[in-house]
């Protein structure tokens, strides 16, 4: 492949698993917008999780930005995020019970919606959560691989001590199809993979979720709670009102 030609490639790469997801995905998409609105309904929080690693990222994707929603309860465990040290957020997130204190720190408790997001999905960071949040009677929409729950050794050391996957635990599954091995585009000359796409696929799910949310909210008569840009003329003023409704409540505003 002529170097020219590489971005045209990953463009490529890119594009079609867009079209993957939302081809096999819409109808969980769709569903996911429904609970989402549902919680609403109930004055309740949105509470997102990232597993571990670049997945946390996807929190930060959907908390306290335009165009996303003002109760979006971020579970940051800023240990296990890419912010932290890199070794120590890799031995950490393969550690069993960290995951179960977050959930019960941002108190998420029964009938509570939880969003998990882990493109592997099987290691302690990931499955304690769910564990800890299913104990306490929440529901949960999973957002993982169902090629790396298929593939990856049961033996595997990064696996949670039960084996199992996010999936497991899900009310509600959303695929990413994250490859096997996650990094799966090529420079000819090098056979080691580059170029990973799963935080893009998994951003992309996330603001269709939030799409879907906004449309079952309007479509039941509810307003929803949407950030705009602080940087618009009249910005800090509306999102000052939404910052005043859940202040109290998000542990992180």
């Amino acid at each position: 492949m002529a170097k020219s030609d590489y971005g045209k490639a990953y463009l490529a790469d890119v594009t079609a698993k867009l079209r993957r997801v939302e081809r096999t995905q819409a109808k969980n998409l769709r569903r996911a917008g429904e609970m989402i609105a549902d919680a609403y309904a109930e004055d309740r929080l949105l509470h997102v999780y990232g597993g571990g690693g670049h997945t946390v990222m996807m929190v930060c994707e959907m908390f306290f930005r335009a165009g996303g929603f003002a109760n979006v309860n971020p579970v940051f465990g800023h240990d296990i995020s890419p912010l932290c040290q890199a070794l120590k957020y890799l031995e950490v997130e393969r550690t069993p019970g960290y995951a179960n204190c977050l959930i019960r720190y941002y108190e998420i408790g029964a009938g509570d919606l939880l969003i998990i997001f882990h493109n592997i999905g099987m290691n302690p960071g990931a499955i304690d959560a769910c564990i800890e949040a299913k104990k306490r009677g929440a529901k949960i929409i999973a957002v993982s691989s169902s090629e790396w729950r298929r593939r990856l050794p049961k033996n595997h050391r990064i696996r949670h001590p039960n084996k199992k996957h996010v999936f497991d635990y899900a009310d509600l599954s959303i695929d990413d199809h994250n490859p096997y091995g996650d990094a799966n585009f090529y420079v000819k000359g090098f056979d080691v993979p580059i170029a990973p796409t799963s935080t893009i696929v998994d951003a992309f799910i996330a603001h269709r979720m939030v799409i879907e949310a906004v449309a079952a909210m309007v479509e039941r008569g509810l307003e929803p709670p949407i950030f705009r840009s602080a940087n618009l003329p009249g910005g800090d003023e509306h999102n000052a009102r939404l910052v005043a409704r859940y202040k109290g409540r998000v542990k992180d505003l």
